[in-house]
């Protein structure tokens, strides 16, 4: 039976139904200011062969990171993915399952979860990880919520140094919630005093490490300051395969760490979906979000996986509840997993050591630009230049050229006054020749 849209007479007998006059009274609620006073300027309907050939025009617009010299990162890495990893996420008992609702009958779904969790938990260097998140920012977000939880207090300090994405969600869900926070400014030289910052009130200090313009931060001072005024320091990452070669934030006395782990197993993909990581201290662990897959015996001493945690509005009583994530990210958590198994302790360390040594390079190659100037001095994979003309104007003629150069500062932080500067990434998929030739060409440019 073929889809039809509602009959003039069908939407007449709904809204009989239900007492309504027209349309316009089911948007009483939505302020008179905010709607629309137009229909939306969107072209007349098409066949199903005229929308294909019409979305393949727009698709054939999308410059693909593979396609050329590729340098942008700011929280979402290109990086080679084994094509064992897409094997495996595409078997029908994974690809098609979801949610374990009915967890002792989802053995390998809940099995994977736990080791997904031991993996996130030896990288992060804490004793507890979840079963994934929708994706780091709101990871992050849910993170300060869990903060206000144990230290019943409503005030978290944001460092410059996170990503702007991941304060805005911040921002967004604390407003909501009535809650306070103090975001720093812009920190593109990695100099900041969030010392200073942090109070009797002070629930949580947020701090990312590399940060956005790409410095490495010690969190151990952070962390003594912290805990001195008891507050927790929840330590954000954007790019996962830094914990392979940089010390994880739970040896520098983080007490949350969240963050993105689409680097590992999941390719970028025009923008998701990602998957967000999670891992505490075991003390926090109920009021951790999310849900947690456990190991226990059956009643024949048999090995089994169990939903330990759960708690989603879904599972138990609204007020009860500490999470407002409705979904794991499942299949993501799984391409995370198989490519982590496949790469091992060795590899991990080695895929690091690749990415820091090509970041390296393109610093180096930048630097000799004329008017170029590398600002941080310690970093990972990505690192933030100053040109001698705006960022996003260079970016834009670079991409004329098939060369993506960066993420300009003024994309994510309009009118902050850092509209020359460029975050730079390298991975291992860059190469000696892509260097040079967005060495030259930026000269050029400038």
């Amino acid at each position: 039976m073929r889809y039809l849209p509602h009959t003039p007479q069908d939407r007449a007998d709904m809204l009989a139904k239900i007492g309504a006059e027209s349309i316009d009274d089911l948007f009483a609620d939505i302020p008179v200011g905010k709607r629309l006073k137009n229909p939306l300027d969107l072209p007349p309907h098409k066949s199903e062969l005229e929308v294909t050939r019409h979305l393949r025009g727009i698709s054939r617009k999308n410059h693909v990171a593979a396609d050329g010299p590729f340098f942008v990162g700011a929280g979402a890495y290109r990086h080679s993915v084994p094509a064992m990893v897409d094997h495996i996420i595409q078997r029908s008992e994974f690809l098609t399952s979801y949610t374990p609702y009915q967890p002792e009958i989802a053995q390998g779904t809940l099995q994977y979860l736990f080791e997904f969790q031991t993996q996130v938990a030896n990288l992060t260097a804490m004793e507890v990880a979840n079963a994934s998140m929708y994706d780091g920012s709101t990871a992050t977000a849910e993170a300060v919520l869990m903060a206000h939880r144990v230290t019943r207090r409503k005030k978290a300090v944001l460092s410059g140094g996170l990503h702007p994405h991941y304060r805005g969600v911040v921002e967004t869900l604390s407003h909501m919630a009535n809650d306070d926070v103090v975001a720093l400014d812009p920190d593109p030289h990695g100099a900041e005093d969030i010392l200073a910052a942090i109070d009797g009130e002070t629930s949580c200090v947020v701090v990312q490490s590399p940060s956005f313009y790409g410095h490495l931060i010690d969190l151990k001072p952070i962390a003594e300051k912290a805990h001195e005024h008891g507050a927790l320091l929840v330590a954000v990452f954007t790019e996962i395969v830094s914990l392979g070669l940089v010390e994880p934030p739970g040896a520098e006395g983080a007490d949350i760490v969240c963050g993105e782990g689409q680097s590992i197993g999941n390719s970028m993909n025009f923008g998701g979906p990602y998957v967000g990581l999670f891992a505490t201290r075991q003390k926090f662990v109920r009021q951790m979000p999310g849900r947690l897959s456990g190991m226990t015996v059956d009643a024949a001493g048999d090995r089994g996986f169990v939903l330990t945690l759960s708690t989603r509005e879904q599972h138990i009583r609204r007020e009860k509840a500490t999470s407002n994530i409705c979904t794991n990210s499942g299949l993501c958590s799984l391409a995370f997993t198989a490519h982590m198994t496949l790469l091992g302790e060795k590899g991990l360390q080695e895929l690091a050591e690749a990415n820091h040594a090509r970041a390296c390079q393109v610093a180096d190659a930048l630097a000799k630009v004329p008017g170029v100037e590398v600002l941080s001095e310690s970093f990972f994979n990505e690192f933030t230049v100053r040109l001698p003309r705006p960022a996003a104007e260079v970016v834009e003629t670079l991409a004329a050229q098939g060369i993506m150069a960066g993420v300009p500062v003024s994309r994510l932080e309009p009118g902050r006054g850092l509209d020359d500067l460029l975050v730079v990434a390298a991975t291992e998929t860059v190469t000696d020749e892509q260097i040079q030739l967005f060495a030259e060409a930026l000269k050029e440019a400038l």
